[in-house]
């Protein structure tokens, strides 16, 4: 998994709005927040979006954006943003490349691990934290990305 102080790895993906996203994009209005997970609609992701949801407008106001990234196609994220109200942008990592350039790949390439990165707006990876199971350090993370400072948290 890439660290603090790495170069975070350029990506276009598709949105599940019908758009797309670069990071080069992301980055022109502040400071972002990548997070993957594994799949739309299970209970911890679904638990971990609606975390996000709820510290959207804090992390907004400290002018970081966020977006999450996972292998569902687009019309699922597009399900996934509506079922629960999702004010963030949800990208489609069909094939994993973006999960495997910033080492977030599963074991043995199965699925994708729950990992987060707060990026500057230079493209340097400022903080990460990797907890596949427990959504509360991804919790604690985002909250200190809302205060502005981060604090490396991995497994």
């Amino acid at each position: 998994m890439l660290k603090s102080g790495d170069t975070a790895p350029p990506f276009d993906l598709p949105a599940g709005d019908g758009g797309s996203v670069s990071l080069s994009a992301l980055l022109e209005r502040g400071p972002a927040v990548l997070y993957f997970y594994p799949a739309d609609f299970t209970p911890g992701c679904t638990a971990q979006a609606c975390m996000v949801r709820d510290l959207h407008g804090e992390l907004v106001a400290a002018g970081v954006r966020i977006v999450g990234i996972s292998p569902q196609p687009p019309e699922s994220h597009k399900k996934f943003a509506e079922k629960f109200s999702l004010p963030f942008t949800l990208l489609c990592d069909r094939d994993k490349t973006t999960a495997k350039a910033y080492g977030v790949n599963g074991p043995f390439g199965i699925g994708v691990r729950r990992a987060t990165f707060l990026i500057s707006t230079e493209g340097v990876i400022e903080d990460a934290v990797l907890a596949d199971l427990n959504i509360g350090r991804h919790k604690a993370f985002l909250n200190a990305a809302a205060r502005g400072a981060g604090s490396t948290q991995n497994e």
